[in-house]
C-alpha cells in the first residue's frame, strides 16, 4: 500500500451496508460507527448494533427498503430479521 492510498482503496470488495442494494447478500467485516453519521455516539451505536446481532462474520441480506428515501431497511442477520435506519447501517462494513 502506498502512502497516498486509503483503506477503502485497498479493499475494493467491501462496502457499507447502508449503500448495499436490495437483495445484497454478504458477510460483516467490521463495525465503524465513528464515521456513520448517526445521531448516537459511536460507542452507543456500536453497542446497539452488537446487541442486535451485527457481529463480525455474520451473514447479512438486505430484504426490503422503505418507500421514502429507501429508509428503513429490513436486514436478515444470520437467522434474525431486523429493521434499521440507513444511517445506522452505514456503520456496518460488509463484503
Amino acid at each position: 500500500m502506498t502512502v497516498h492510498q486509503t483503506a477503502s482503496e485497498t479493499s475494493t470488495h467491501e462496502l457499507r451496508l447502508g449503500n448495499a442494494p436490495r437483495g445484497f447478500i454478504g458477510t460483516i467485516v467490521a463495525l465503524q460507527p465513528d464515521i456513520a453519521g448517526a445521531a448516537d455516539s459511536g460507542h452507543e451505536l456500536e453497542r446497539h448494533l452488537l446487541e442486535m446481532g451485527f457481529t463480525e462474520g455474520a451473514r447479512v441480506e438486505i430484504l426490503h427498503q422503505g418507500a421514502i428515501q429507501r429508509d428503513p431497511i429490513a436486514v436478515r442477520v444470520d437467522n434474525i430479521t431486523i429493521a434499521v435506519r440507513r444511517r445506522e447501517a452505514m456503520a456496518v462494513v460488509v463484503k
